[in-house]
């Protein structure tokens, strides 16, 4: 059983009065724990039928995956380059949070148009009475969605609001829901309303797991910092590659370790008796469906290691987004 809950979705218009469509909130609440950048969809509450298409789509026999994109060389300074800079944090908190580890999890940098956290496993706390002292000097809730324990905030610039408008562990199974999520929101035939989306951002807690090792040499080339050589056995890489999902996103490098699943209160992989291998479970991908109009630059792409109250480490990315003039 899937549930769909939408938020508004907020335009941005970038320094030339220019516009971006971001983020309306997706999730599934069991197996994958997660949340979906897009335009606006009205909500249809008849049952929807399983098609077997990728995400977007992929009723080509041709397929992309996911293309692995190489950081930018230098930070973003934040200059009139970019329109639109956006950090996008996802973590599972396991029913846990101290004020220090939402700090910790928003950062020092202020200059962020939009900052837009997702939140998985969210403890009963006011979390965004948190959020909100952390970013108290710099930005203002734009919105919120919150089901239970999935809750995602967008929050902008202070004094942006002239420029804010308001609008309504089995692998194929994560692959399935995947699918379903996307045939929901984005298909015409379900959702005659919704425009084609200029950016789409996806992030979450999506469960996939390493396929094909086992957890001790896993651990041991992480812990000589060779996990890179884990990435071929992502499940996500592997059945995007066999295009079942995600046909066309980019993601950044792999390049932190594997986020999931840690002792709560350390930095030590899961030594309890089940000694769970170990996974990159939180991801952040992002499509650009008109690269002609839309350039899209990644500029970070890691976990925050320095929080321990939950055992899943916070994922960031940090997207800059450029409209080319028509």
């Amino acid at each position: 059983m899937h549930i769909y809950t939408h938020t508004h979705t907020h335009q941005l218009q970038n320094k030339h009065q220019k516009k971006i469509n971001l983020i309306n909130y997706i999730s599934s609440p069991r197996k994958m724990k997660g949340f979906c950048g897009v335009i606006p969809a009205k909500r249809r509450r008849r049952r929807m039928k399983r098609i077997p298409v990728g995400i977007i789509d992929n009723l080509d026999a041709s397929h992309e995956g996911i293309k692995t994109v190489e950081l930018m060389n230098r930070r973003c300074d934040f200059s009139d380059s970019s329109d639109v800079c956006v950090s996008i944090i996802t973590w599972n908190m396991n029913g846990q949070v101290r004020y220090e580890d939402v700090r910790k999890l928003v950062g020092k940098e202020r200059k962020y148009e939009l900052v837009v956290i997702g939140l998985q496993e969210v403890p009963r706390t006011n979390i965004l009475v948190l959020l909100e002292n952390a970013l108290l000097d710099s930005h203002v809730l734009l919105g919120k969605a919150i089901m239970q324990s999935l809750q995602l905030y967008v929050f902008g610039l202070k004094n942006s609001e002239q420029y804010i408008r308001a609008h309504g562990h089995n692998v194929e199974e994560r692959n399935s829901e995947l699918r379903h999520i996307s045939q929901s929101l984005f298909s015409k035939s379900w959702n005659p309303y919704a425009k084609p989306p200029q950016v789409t951002v996806w992030l979450g807690d999506l469960n996939y797991r390493l396929q094909g090792i086992n957890t001790f040499p896993a651990r041991n080339l992480i812990h000589r910092n060779l996990h890179g050589l884990l990435t071929c056995k992502d499940q996500l890489l592997q059945e995007a590659e066999r295009g079942q999902v995600f046909n066309g996103y980019y993601e950044g490098t792999l390049s932190f370790k594997p986020t999931y699943k840690y002792d709560v209160g350390s930095s030590e992989y899961d030594t309890s008796e089940k000694v769970r291998v170990p996974a990159w479970t939180d991801r952040i991908l992002y499509k650009v469906e008109d690269k002609d109009n839309v350039d899209a630059c990644l500029h970070l792409y890691e976990s925050v290691d320095g929080i321990y109250s939950s055992d899943h480490k916070p994922v960031k990315a940090h997207l800059c987004l450029t409209l080319n003039e028509s």
